[in-house]
């Protein structure tokens, strides 16, 4: 091999190298005018979703409150006052679910409950 055709070799390397190197870097330089150039967003209809899950938290949240209560009225009717223990709580979580629940969803868009 003579040393003409080394050089040549290795030059070759070496912009083959470098391209490797830059085509990412160019690659995203090419895609961030088309990201610039799109137009802006419409979150109206994520307000009207957002107000759709805290009407179901807090319609879950009463459900759950009075099965719970529903379930540990018939066991404390019947005498079995520690069977009734797991439907108080289950009352208490159907509480939390229609208070803190529907509240924290209606936080994210900025509704007044």
């Amino acid at each position: 091999m003579s040393l003409n055709s080394y050089r040549r070799s290795s030059l070759t390397r070496g912009f083959l190298q470098v391209g490797r190197t830059l085509l990412p870097a160019l690659f995203t330089l090419a895609c961030a005018g088309v990201a610039h150039a799109q137009g802006t967003m419409d979150f109206s209809g994520a307000t009207t979703l957002m107000t759709t899950f805290k009407t179901f938290a807090m319609y879950a949240g009463a459900v759950i409150c009075l099965g719970g209560l529903i379930f540990a009225g018939i066991r404390m009717m019947s005498g079995r006052f520690q069977d009734a223990i797991p439907g108080l709580f289950g009352a208490l979580f159907g509480a939390g679910v229609l208070g803190w629940g529907a509240g924290w969803i209606g936080s994210l868009t900025g509704q007044s409950m």
